[in-house]
């Protein structure tokens, strides 16, 4: 088969037809007031796994005729040629061609395991990082993963070059490593907060902030918004208004992890 010069424009208007096509079909059902047919959404593998589960449960009970297809992934897909309706992206986003709705703000920590902190003594200034083994996150470079919020009047933040004795694509095979004394990692708070709680983990440098991440749902800009999508969306944030669920109440995870850190 030979494709001629026009057969990627003649596709290109093809698609176009198409989408518009499924958005008016999509119109038509939102005016029912009923959510049905498939919501596919993609997520990090372990946000999605530790808290994301959960809310998409309880947003299945809601809508039984809604059919959902989830792929945990801890790469950033694309939205539009994996026919992706959603994705919940932590980090900073970089996509201008997508709209994205802010969810909520997600600290990250520095941490060890105890038996690190007696073997080598704990820090007091982000810049003995660099005499320290780490941890790295395999999909964010390491420049964008050490970095701490500004000092005093300066308005850039404090980057920190690391020896990365052990690099990984997933958070919680850092926090594992961590906990067995292999060096010191960043983490979101979400995949650290348990093993802060009970001691596995020490937070270190309590009174520095790494740069937190965001949690954002993203989807491709489209004429009209499917109202799963809507749905799911408000649903989310609703989940998460009273503050991250990884947060607990009263400041609970904040007070454990300065007590971690004093011992």
């Amino acid at each position: 088969m030979v494709t001629t010069q026009q057969g990627p424009a003649l596709y290109e208007r093809m698609r176009e037809a198409l989408r518009n096509v499924d958005e008016a079909v999509e119109a038509a059902a939102d005016h029912q007031g009923k959510l049905c047919g498939r919501l596919r959404i993609t997520a990090p593998m372990s946000f999605g796994t530790l808290y994301l589960a959960r809310i998409l449960a309880d947003f299945t009970q809601l809508h039984p005729e809604l059919e959902l297809a989830i792929d945990l992934d801890h790469r950033m897909l694309d939205l539009i040629s994996g026919g992706y309706d959603l994705a919940i992206r932590i980090g900073r986003l970089d996509d201008s061609s997508l709209t994205a709705r802010k969810l909520c703000v997600s600290p990250r920590v520095v941490c060890c395991s105890p038996a690190y902190a007696q073997e080598r003594a704990l820090l007091k200034t982000i810049d003995e990082l660099t005499t320290h083994r780490c941890i790295d996150y395999a999909n964010v470079h390491a420049s964008r993963l050490w970095q701490f919020a500004p000092a005093g009047s300066n308005a850039r933040p404090r980057v920190v070059v690391t020896r990365s004795r052990i690099v990984v694509n997933n958070g919680e095979v850092m926090r594992d490593m961590a906990i067995a004394g292999l060096g010191l990692a960043v983490l979101p708070l979400f995949i650290a907060i348990d093993a802060l709680r009970t001691g596995q983990l020490i937070h270190v440098l309590p009174h520095e902030n790494p740069l937190p991440d965001t949690i954002y749902a993203v989807y491709p800009p489209v004429r009209h918004l499917p109202q799963r999508v809507r749905a799911f969306i408000d649903h989310f944030a609703a989940a998460l208004a009273h503050g991250p669920p990884w947060e607990g109440s009263s400041g609970e995870a904040q007070s454990r992890m300065r007590i971690a850190a004093s011992m």
